[in-house]
């Protein structure tokens, strides 16, 4: 039985539902032939600014028991250095191109949107709304609805590409912040973004990032993602990307059944870069088992 695995997402089409999610695939190069993007339905881009960002300073990554801190603090050389030396690589690759971008304020949005809209080889563009607002005193702009929403309007004004809103789930309630976003022009929403934690060295009574607090991935979050994921998807018409936590098929089964069209695998690739072919294999043999000829049809069948 031939089992699609296809995905119409935002106007691409995908031969596979796992994506790479933003910030642990680098821009492709960095996995070189190890991976050979086995399985990968598209390549979803380190989040690029307008001019280089140092990052935050060392130590950013501290493993925890069931999961990964980082605070890397989006570092990257810029919106020319990423055109100029990775794009040449990725459009190149056999799978659509996502670019996560990101800006400490309205206008850097628009204008590296408006900049990578210039570029051959880009299919859509993730707009990540975890970014601190600078001129609102540091929050995260998808903290509010009226907030992510005037940005994502901004930000489709300068576009024609695609845009796939990436949400934070550092909040009360995530549904009203994907209902605006949706409004404001996004083309499919995608979640989580990590949540905030901290570790602390018990010896020296000092925290294991520079920052104090970062981001939490890793299969620890899982449970949460997956509620946050199943509600957005009853709440929104676009297609919804799920990630947060998934290592294996059965995960990401998981967030099909919810209700997300296509998945993001993060860190689990830097434990197994191959995962997102397993990921793709398990997909297709859970379908075929089930005598199931569509992935589509899996998706939001959830029974409650």
């Amino acid at each position: 039985m031939a089992t699609d695995l296809t995905v119409e997402l935002a106007g691409l089409r995908l031969a596979s539902p796992v994506l790479t999610a933003s910030g642990t695939f680098g821009s492709g190069r960095e996995y070189g032939a190890i991976n050979q993007l086995k399985g990968i339905g598209a390549i979803v881009t380190k989040t690029i600014t307008y001019g280089p960002k140092q990052g935050n300073p060392p130590p950013r990554i501290w493993e925890t028991a069931s999961g990964m801190l980082n605070s890397i603090g989006l570092q990257n050389d810029g919106v020319e250095a990423f055109i100029n030396n990775d794009m040449p690589f990725l459009a190149e690759c056999p799978v659509p191109i996502v670019v996560s971008i990101g800006g400490e304020d309205v206008d850097e949005y628009c204008r590296v949107a408006k900049r990578l809209s210039q570029v051959e080889g880009i299919s859509a563009l993730e707009v990540n709304i975890s970014c601190p607002n600078v001129k609102e005193g540091g929050l995260a702009f998808g903290m509010e609805a009226t907030t992510a929403a005037a940005l994502v309007g901004k930000v489709r004004t300068s576009t024609h590409l695609p845009l796939i809103v990436k949400l934070t789930p550092n909040i009360s309630d995530i549904v009203p912040v994907a209902a605006a976003v949706e409004r404001a022009g996004a083309s499919a929403i995608s979640l989580i973004n990590t949540i905030l934690g901290m570790a602390i060295d018990i010896e020296t009574r000092r925290p294991r990032l520079a920052t104090v607090v970062g981001g939490l991935s890793g299969p620890a979050i899982k449970p949460v993602a997956l509620r946050m994921v199943w509600r957005v998807a009853q709440a929104v018409g676009v297609p919804v990307i799920g990630m947060g936590g998934i290592s294996c098929a059965n995960d990401a089964l998981e967030f099909l059944i919810a209700g997300a069209s296509a998945v993001g695998v993060g860190t689990a690739m830097f434990t197994n870069p191959m995962v997102a072919g397993d990921i793709t294999d398990g997909i297709a043999a859970y379908l075929e088992e089930k005598r199931v000829t569509r992935l589509s049809k899996i998706v939001g069948t959830l029974k409650v």
